[in-house]
């Protein structure tokens, strides 16, 4: 596994730089409510997008928690690109040792050019929380054209799961409407957690 580094966590990573402070980086570090909720936006990637022996890229990838995921179903990719801000966490994920991996530590937003690794799916699970609306649009539009094949990533899509105030949520008919002027395959993925909503934006119709 081999790291880039590259720059400081700028506003919208600094709630994951002060849990890491307060916690280290361990699971509570990602803001998640559970294990059982990252797992269950993980599962509603896949499903929109099996990763299986492609390249893949995570961004905001923390400790990599998803390529743990991803190998522990028997779906692994054939190449792991991971980009993560906040340099504790991305050690986290360099020290797992992972195959066919490596960590970038860099600002996704501030530095769309690292996005471009060649990958042919980009995930993204959770890392849009905390950015706000221009540059939450703005990522998904760099990261879609980053992708060969497809981006699928997971927001926020009510105020019901945003009840601290570093949380960002984004009206879900704006966000597939946006979606829509990038590609029109777009697929929509729901019902699993109340108040978050995957997408799947598509280069081709039949990249699935």
């Amino acid at each position: 596994m081999r790291r880039v580094s590259e720059g400081d966590p700028p506003t919208y990573l600094q709630p994951y730089a002060k849990a890491v402070k307060r916690h280290g980086p361990d699971f509570r570090a990602l803001l998640w409510a559970s294990r059982r909720t990252q797992e269950q936006r993980f599962d509603a990637l896949v499903r929109l997008q099996d990763p299986t022996g492609l390249s893949i890229l995570d961004l905001g990838c923390g400790r990599a928690d998803f390529l743990d995921f991803l190998i522990a179903r028997g779906t692994p990719p054939r190449k792991y690109f991971g980009l993560e801000g906040v340099r504790e966490l991305a050690d986290a994920a360099e020290d797992k040792q992972l195959p066919h991996a490596r960590i970038i530590v860099a600002d996704f937003v501030r530095e769309p050019r690292r996005l471009r690794v060649n990958a042919d799916i980009v995930y993204c699970s959770g890392a849009l929380n905390t950015i706000e609306s221009d540059d939450f649009y703005l990522t998904i539009k760099n990261a879609f054209a980053a992708a060969k094949r497809s981006l699928v990533f997971n927001f926020l899509s009510s105020p019901l799961l945003a009840g601290v105030n570093y949380l960002r949520w984004h009206e879900k008919r704006d966000v597939l409407k946006f979606a829509r002027t990038l590609t029109p395959h777009v697929e929509k993925q729901e019902g699993y957690i109340d108040g978050d909503c995957t997408l799947a934006l598509r280069k081709e119709a039949g990249d699935e």
